[in-house]
This record gives structure tokens, C-alpha cells and sequence, in this order.
């Protein structure tokens, strides 16, 4: 049985990506998982292998995706400013760094965190 190509052109880019990339309780690892119509980000402690906070846009109110997704950042700023947490580590997985991917970032770093 042949294995599509798109998706493991998507998984080696996605352990290409994310393979030297890990987080700590000060400076958590900021994983993203973009759907066709929603974007989740979640702080994550790979040491104790601990999620520390969470956000979504399910819970924004509608708006275009892009505008969201900034808000989703901003809010997962404010819960790890909360924590006192300032610095992070973006791992944007087999996504690009464009469009929804971008503005969720810059939600956060509008929030004072260090990405």
C-alpha cells in the first residue's frame, strides 16, 4: 500500500521543525494546531511534561480567522503573563510561518511575551 506523499513530506517537516525545540517551566515550548476553521496554542513544560496554559478561538467572537488567531495569542499571553512567564518558545509544527500562524505569534508577543 503506498503512503501519500503529502502527508509525509508534512511529518518530516514537522520533525525537522520541532526537533530541536524544548521547553522548560520559564520558558515553555508554545505548540499550534490550525484547523480549517479554528487555531489552538497550549504552553507546554517538556521537563515535567506538563501543559502550563491553553488557548483557543473557538471561544473568540467571530471575526475573520487572522484577527482570531491574534486574539487567541493575545490571550495565551495574558494566561502566561499570569504566570509570570515572559519568554517562550514557538514551535509552529508542519506549518508555515505565514498568515494565521504569524498573528497568532504576534498576539503574543503584543501580550510582553519574548517569542
Amino acid at each position: 500500500m503506498k503512503q501519500h506523499i503529502t502527508s509525509s513530506r508534512v511529518e518530516r517537516r514537522k520533525r525537522r521543525v520541532s526537533a530541536n525545540i524544548h521547553g522548560s517551566a520559564t520558558c515553555p515550548r508554545i505548540s499550534v494546531f490550525r484547523s480549517s476553521k479554528y487555531i489552538y496554542a497550549q504552553a507546554i513544560d517538556d521537563v515535567n511534561r506538563v501543559t502550563l496554559c491553553a488557548a483557543g478561538s473557538k471561544k473568540v467572537e467571530k471575526a475573520k480567522k487572522a484577527d482570531q488567531s491574534f486574539a487567541t495569542g493575545k490571550e495565551l499571553g495574558l494566561k502566561l503573563k499570569e504566570k509570570n512567564i515572559t519568554k517562550a518558545v514557538f514551535d509552529r509544527g508542519p506549518y508555515t510561518y505565514l498568515g494565521r500562524v504569524q498573528k497568532l505569534a504576534e498576539g503574543l508577543r503584543e501580550a510582553g511575551i519574548q517569542v
